[in-house]
């Protein structure tokens, strides 16, 4: 195809694809290497880090990070079916709560190639800071709780942020 037929193609999809926060999330779960995501160079990198952190395919799996009155959770799972990925998932999950509880967030700044927000004072205050595992279908969660005001304000820091660099939406 020549430059002009791929410029009109790019433009009739743009212009014929839903807009709006949902139909970003739907395309997303519908094709997870989607276009934007695979061509965007600082996204890839993450997703490659992410998966020697995380020991699964990111594109293969989904992140949810949700804030919560008293916290939040951090939700990880495969899209599809996939017993290795999932156990995988479970073992990194149940790593991270360990980490956590001792104010240690390697992991997250090994898939962010930098200090993640709001983990010093979650380091600080790691004393006032409950994490929970559970398993899921596909996967696990951490739930994140206290009832600290400012590591309450710190936790919120860094799953906005989770929510904003893994492009989750959620």
């Amino acid at each position: 195809m020549n430059r002009i037929g791929i410029a009109g193609a790019t433009l009739f999809f743009l212009a014929h694809m839903p807009t709006g926060p949902l139909a970003a999330q739907d395309h997303a779960a519908h094709h997870p290497a989607a276009p934007a995501a695979t061509n965007d160079s600082s996204f890839r990198a993450l997703q490659q880090r992410g998966a020697g952190t995380m020991g699964v395919d990111q594109y293969a799996s989904r992140h949810r990070f949700e804030d919560l009155p008293d916290g939040g959770r951090i939700e990880l799972q495969m899209r599809e079916a996939d017993s290795a990925a999932v156990t995988a998932i479970r073992a990194h999950l149940r790593k991270t709560v360990a980490e956590f509880q001792e104010g240690v967030f390697t992991a997250p700044e090994a898939t962010h190639a930098m200090v993640v927000p709001g983990t010093a004072v979650m380091a600080a205050k790691k004393g006032k800071i409950r994490y929970a595992y559970r398993d899921l279908a596909q996967g696990g969660e951490i739930r994140i709780s206290t009832n600290d005001a400012e590591a309450l304000a710190a936790i919120r820091e860094f799953l906005e942020f989770q929510r904003s660099d893994h492009r989750t939406g959620h």
